[in-house]
């Protein structure tokens, strides 16, 4: 079993806090008030995620959050194996998104008229859009670099774009990726 992971517990229902700590303990993860790998935060309706953290966010939320973009977005009502596959993911900087819990039902941008892009287009027009080549993304997420072409194809499509910059440009204003 691989290392456990020192967690920092948000949870103020004691009943659901005391649950939360059995599933964390059974998974190897500790906690800890200090230096986080991951914050795990249960809100109850209406409450909103904490501003700023020392490590990456997951939410556990009963429904879509308005606003805030935490790393992780998870129901209330998980199980063991999903929160901690869901913590290890959200630890080793990817995004964890349930299904009905995404802001405007996928990575789409405040602005309704914004492209829906798939979490992996989203992350090579963010790189393409830090200068790197295809090459050199492709290397980064570990993948070919015919999938960084075919990735590139569908974003040019879906923003309207004839060009890397032109597609940057259309994802930044449209609000999809931020550099």
């Amino acid at each position: 079993m691989s290392q456990g992971l020192r967690v920092l517990l948000r949870a103020t229902d004691p009943v659901r806090r005391h649950g939360l700590v059995a599933m964390l303990e059974a998974a190897g993860h500790r906690l800890v008030t200090e230096t986080p790998d991951v914050v795990l935060c249960d809100l109850p309706q209406h409450d909103a995620p904490p501003a700023e953290a020392d490590a990456p966010v997951a939410v556990l939320a009963d429904q879509a959050l308005r606003g805030e973009h935490p790393a992780g977005v998870l129901p209330r009502v998980v199980s063991a194996g999903q929160l901690d596959a869901a913590l290890r993911a959200v630890a080793a900087g990817l995004l964890v998104r349930a299904p009905g819990l995404l802001p405007a039902d996928g990575f789409r941008a405040a602005n309704d008229d914004a492209p829906l892009l798939t979490p992996r287009e989203a992350e090579i027009l963010t790189r393409v859009g830090q200068g790197m080549s295809n090459k050199a993304v492709a290397r980064a997420l570990g993948i070919s670099v015919h999938t960084v072409k075919f990735h590139l194809e569908a974003l040019f499509a879906k923003l309207d774009a004839t060009s890397r910059a032109e597609a940057v440009a259309k994802g930044l204003r449209g609000g999809v990726i931020e550099l």
